[in-house]
Formats: C-alpha cells, structure tokens, sequence
C-alpha cells in the first residue's frame, strides 16, 4: 500500500490557472507560487459580490490522538460533489508545524483525499505563518525596546498581556526569564526583569487577526487595538499607541490573500491560515470561507477538533460576526474513536472487533449529534470515516443504534477510494441542505462568567465552571475596561468534554476549571483557559520529527 505521500507524489496536477478558471478567477487575479500554488490577490473583486453558495461545515465526535479525518472527509466530500456534477470547492485551515513534526502529522488529507502539493502546504506553505510569526514578535520586541527606552507610556513589565509565539513544539519556551537594560524617564539606569512565555504560532492574536480581519483595512485597525499591557495606574496599552500596526501590517500584506490549490480529483482548495481549536479558534479565514461562497455553489470547510472545540467557535464567533451560516453540518465518527470512548486499549484498532466498546462509545458520539440539533437548530449529517481494520459487524451495529435515534448513519472511504468512496455522503449533504438560521450557545451581553457556564451546560454537557482567583481578577479588569461583551472561546482539551482529558465517553456532573483568562481586543475576543492546557505544546516522545527525511534528489520521505 502507497504512504500519504507516495500518492501525493504520483499524482498528476493541474496548471493553478486551469484550477483558477474552473471558479471563474482570472489569471490577473492570482499571483503564481510555483507552477501549482497561487495567492488571489484581488479577492475583494469576487467576494464584494455576496454570498453565491452553500456552506457545508464538517466537524466530528470527539478524537483520539490519531484524529478522526475531517479534512480527509472534507477533500472526499468536496471531490464526490464535484462528480455529482456540483461546482464545489474547499475552505480548509493551513497546516501547523507543531502537529507536522509532532504526533498528529499534517492536514493535507490522506490516502486519495488529499490537497496538493502536500509536502509545501505542510512545510511552511506560502509563507504565512512565518509572516505572522515575524509579526508577532516584532510587536513583542517594540514593547520591550519601548521600556528599554524610558517607558513613556508607563508600562507595568509585570502585566504585559502580548506575548511571542513560534510555530513548532517546543515544552522550554512555556516560561522564559529575561532582563531589560536602559535607563528610566529620568534617565536612570535600570535593569527591568521580565517574565514571559511563547505561545504556539496557531495559538497568536496575529493568527485570530488574520483570520477574522475582512481586508487589509480592517486588518490594520485590529492590529492597532491589540492590548498589549497594562499602565502602572491600570490602564490598558495598545498596539497603536506604540505605533506598530503600520510596521506589522507591512509583514502580513500577502499573508491576508487566501491560497489556491487543488485536490488529488483537480477539485478547487483554498487552504487559509490556521488557529488550532483547542487553543485558539478553529477555524481558517473569514477571507477565504466567504471567497468559496462566492465562486462556488457549494463550500466545504471544516472546524478543527470535536463540535465542542471547533464547531462551536465556528458558529458561536465566525458565523455570528459574518452573519454566515452552515446549510447542512457533517459529523465525521470513526470505529477507533468508538473503541476509544467506549474504554479500549486496542488504540491502533487492529481488526478486533469490540462490539461493547463501540456502542458504550456511541455516548460521545450521541453528545455531538444532539448539542449541533439542540443547542445550535443545525441540520446534521453522520458519517462513519471507514479504515480497513473495521468490521462489518462494527459498523452495522452503529448504523443501527443512530438509526434507532432517527439519524442516518452514512460510510465513506475517502481515504481509500477519494470521491468515488464519498458519493453516499455527498447524496445525503445535498438532501439534507436546509436554509434556517442556526441558534447560538450564548448571549453576548450576559456576563462573561454567565457566557464560560452556558458553553459548559449547552455544549460540553457539565453543569457549569469554577474560576480560579487570578480569572476571577481578569474578569473584574474585562468589566472595567469596558469589554465584557465580547465573544468568548475556551481553550480545554479535545480528547474530553470536560476540561479532564481522562474523562472520556459522554461525562455528566462534571465543571470545568477556568485557570486564567485573557483578553484579545484586537480579534475582539476573549480566551478562557480551561484545567491545565498549554498554549505551547511540547514533542512526544517519538516525534514524526524522527521519521521526516529528505534524500540528494529532493524527494521527502515520512511526512504524512
């Protein structure tokens, strides 16, 4: 059997332009990364015309640490509407390094689903992340400089809210010391001590920016209101009021121009940025999600993690600030992810069949389905991700326990057989396409705490949240500053609904722990960190970092 990348490496792909030309994009309109990669430049022109499609948004059950294959299921899905004869297209996030050189390896898709050329998408792609990350930085070392020469805005090195970010796992960046020379306004030399931590690039404020900014204007201004720290009265200090924004918008000029590429199938990808779920937002560009409504007439995207992660920031923060809305949403389960919830140790799902750990798995899976249909009204769709360890008996037993609950379960292979094993799923998404309007998890004038306990009760299931006093004190800084009305997104593991990652299946009784807050004034909204997660995750202890290789004639080898 062929590797991810061995497929990819045999496929044969089509010229951009011809890519470009099935949306209707001209050629003026994309500047060339390589023969099989372009940048629309003038994305303005399509998507000032409106909304032209139908949004498909695929999220899924709750997943083991092998994943559970949205973007796999989204490229089939995408390809198999395409031989349906439907003009579709897909609106996927980038590919992080953290994940590429991690455990989970990359987000191309995998096997016949995949997006191309997938070695340059996961390896730094067109620039962008490298972009935000300089971005980034810069602003970090402008705060620095600007204490490191007198101070004049007065700033408490002790409460600076801004912090660096990198784009790979790396566990000694979590919590780093350094000093500041120079001299105080009175010209008094000084050595200022400060704490800080790296954040992963996936995580950054600059990455939410982008990917909500709607053009380089809006982009500029959000960069200008980022909160960078606190005056010694408390007060809070912007981004503007350091001058940076210009600086910083210069390096993320093309990082704001969504990515052309193709699938395996010659289907239409824009692949655009992208915040990790469980720790930031979860989803890829509100440029390049609007771009594919505007030149298809079906876009597919997908959310990152379970719908408590990324499906539920999708539609909570996305949708409500764009006034978008899914006209169907597909729920991806796999057997393994059953097993997983259900209590197995049979992690790598080696053909056992376990019957009782699949349906006590179920659990979890009948969470989702209700929490999109109850909480959310979306009209949802399941599909059974099928790997060749599956049993028959496994399969039909799920088919039968969802249809006992009045939903349709529908198998794909994707990953074996691309559109031709999604044609089932694509004939159920194009019957169940509806067009009402979704309901949302939380009202954004309650409380900020009142937001945190109604994600936890009407999405996660528990029955509330518990604030640590250091939460309990950004909360009281939120509402004198004025910004309680913002969206909230909670950083939590995504092996749970909990904040427990050992709770696994469908937990009940359960509140989550809300450690620390932060506030992003620049992506307007504001993070609640749940238990013990890290916005900078750390290598396990084999990394795909050890299998990637790259031989004289340039052939990559590993990178899955």
């Amino acid at each position: 059997m062929l590797t991810d990348i061995e497929i990819a490496q045999n496929s044969k792909l089509l010229p951009i332009e011809e890519i470009a030309v099935k949306l209707n994009i001209a050629e003026a309109d994309i500047d060339h990364y390589g023969k099989y990669i372009a940048k629309v430049n003038n994305y303005q022109k399509y998507t000032q015309k409106g909304k032209k499609g139908k949004l498909v948004l695929v999220t899924a059950m709750s997943p083991t640490k092998f994943g559970i294959g949205k973007t796999t299921v989204s490229i089939g899905l995408a390809d198999a509407l395409n031989m349906l004869g439907k003009n579709a297209c897909l609106a996927l996030r980038e590919p992080s390094l953290g994940p590429v050189f991690g455990v989970k390896g990359g987000a191309a898709g995998g096997g016949y689903s995949q997006v191309l050329p997938m070695e340059d998408i996961n390896l730094s792609f067109t620039g962008d992340f490298d972009a935000i990350t300089a971005a980034n930085n810069l602003l970090s070392a402008m705060i620095d400089n600007h204490i490191y020469f007198g101070n004049s805005l007065n700033i408490d090195p002790d409460k600076i809210l801004f912090h660096r970010c990198l784009d790979v796992n790396d566990r000694s960046l979590r919590d780093v010391t350094y000093y500041i020379g120079g001299k105080d306004k009175n010209g008094k030399k000084q050595n200022v001590k400060r704490t800080d931590h790296f954040s992963i690039t996936a995580a950054s404020e600059i990455m939410a920016i982008c990917c909500l900014a709607k053009d380089s204007e809006d982009l500029k201004e959000r960069l200008g209101n980022i909160m960078v720290a606190e005056s010694f009265d408390g007060k809070p200090v912007y981004a503007k009021e350091l001058k940076a924004e210009g600086s910083m918008a210069t390096l993320l000029r093309h990082a704001l121009s969504p990515n052309l590429v193709q699938t395996i199938a010659h289907t239409p990808a824009f692949v655009h940025l992208g915040p990790f779920a469980n720790i930031a937002h979860g989803c890829n560009s509100v440029i390049a999600t609007k771009l594919a409504l505007s030149v298809a007439d079906i876009a597919v995207t997908e959310a990152g993690f379970g719908s408590d992660l990324g499906a539920e920031k999708f539609l909570d923060l996305k949708c409500r600030l764009n006034n978008l809305s899914p006209n169907v949403v597909v729920l991806v389960s796999t057997i393994r992810g059953l097993k997983f919830h259900g209590g197995s140790e049979n992690e790598e799902n080696k053909g056992k069949s376990e019957l009782d750990f699949v349906e006590s798995g179920l659990e979890n899976l009948y969470h989702h389905i209700d929490t999109l249909k109850n909480t959310f009204g979306a009209n949802v769709v399941v599909t059974i991700n099928k790997f060749l360890t599956d049993t028959d008996d496994e399969i039909n037993l799920v088919i039968s326990k969802l249809k006992d609950r009045g939903v349709d379960a529908v198998v794909n292979e994707c990953y074996a057989k691309g559109g031709a094993g999604t044609l089932d799923l694509a004939n159920a998404v194009l019957k169940n396409m509806t067009t009402k309007e979704i309901s949302f998890a939380y009202n954004l004038e309650d409380s900020v705490e009142k937001k945190i306990e109604d994600i936890v009760k009407n999405v996660y299931g528990g029955l509330g949240a518990d604030f640590s006093d250091l939460a309990k004190e950004k909360i009281d800084f939120i509402n004198k500053i004025g910004y309680s009305n913002l969206p909230v997104i909670i950083a939590k593991t995504q092996f749970s609904l909990s904040d427990d990652k050992d709770k696994i299946g469908r937990p009940s009784n359960f509140k989550i722990f809300i450690r620390d807050i932060e506030i992003k004034t620049g992506a307007g909204f504001i993070v609640a960190i749940a238990g013990d997660m890290m916005l900078m995750p750390g290598l396990s202890k084999i990394p795909n970092a050890e299998k990637i290789d790259i031989d004289k004639n340039g052939i990559i080898t590993g990178l899955s």
